[in-house]
Order: C-alpha cells, then sequence, then structure tokens
C-alpha cells in the first residue's frame, strides 16, 4: 500500500484553486495562500480522523461547521465545494493503491452534497 503525499497533494490542491480564481491572489496576497494550504491540511486531517473513525459524518459535521466560518469571512459555500471537488481530482490523479482514496473522495462527495443542499434551501 502506497501512503499519500499530502503536502504534495495539499499543493496541487491549491495551485488549483488559484487557477480557477486568480483574483484570490490580488485580494489574499501570499497571506491568503498560506491559509489556504493550512485549511487544505485540516480537510485532509479531518478526512484522515473520518477514515479512521469509520464515521462521514466526522467530516460532513465538520464541512457544515467549516462553512459557517468561512461565509462570516465573505466566502462562499461554492468555493469550499469547489476546493473539495479540486481534492477529489487530486487523489483521483493519484493513482495510489490506497484503500484511504475512495473512502476520501466518498465523505467529500457527501460533504458536497449536504453544503449544495444547504446553500440552494438558504
Amino acid at each position: 500500500m502506497t501512503s499519500l503525499n499530502i503536502n504534495e497533494m495539499v499543493e496541487k490542491v491549491t495551485e488549483k484553486i488559484y487557477e480557477k480564481d486568480p483574483s484570490l491572489d490580488e485580494r489574499y496576497g501570499d497571506k491568503g495562500r498560506t491559509k489556504c494550504i493550512e485549511d487544505n491540511h485540516h480537510h485532509f486531517k479531518h478526512l484522515e480522523t473520518a477514515y479512521e473513525l469509520d464515521n462521514a459524518a466526522f467530516f460532513t459535521d465538520y464541512a457544515l461547521w467549516l462553512d459557517g466560518i468561512l461565509q462570516k469571512f465573505g466566502m462562499s459555500t461554492e468555493l469550499l465545494c469547489d476546493n473539495f471537488h479540486f481534492i477529489i481530482e487530486v487523489l483521483k490523479e493519484e493513482k495510489v493503491e490506497n484503500p484511504r482514496v475512495e473512502v476520501y473522495i466518498d465523505y467529500l462527495n457527501q460533504a458536497i452534497n449536504i453544503l449544495s443542499k444547504k446553500a440552494a434551501t438558504g
């Protein structure tokens, strides 16, 4: 079983986020990029904990909580969902034999679905 290189994946996710929305650099600068990297490390830590607990709700509850925090800072639910989509892309690109990958993707999709429903209902 190959281990996941979380640092490398976080860098790739961050690049994808900034490629999709270059205005993030102008709005938040280096500090924003550093915060984005930190946040993605938190996402992976929560995925890991949810995996070890075999508890999807641990991650989806985190996603709902985080969405509430980010909205207070003017970030949209869509941005968080995009972030989770980019993590899924990067996990799929890894092509490593690791049982965590499919489970992480499942948890991320569950979180995206819950966040999307919440955003749609206001």
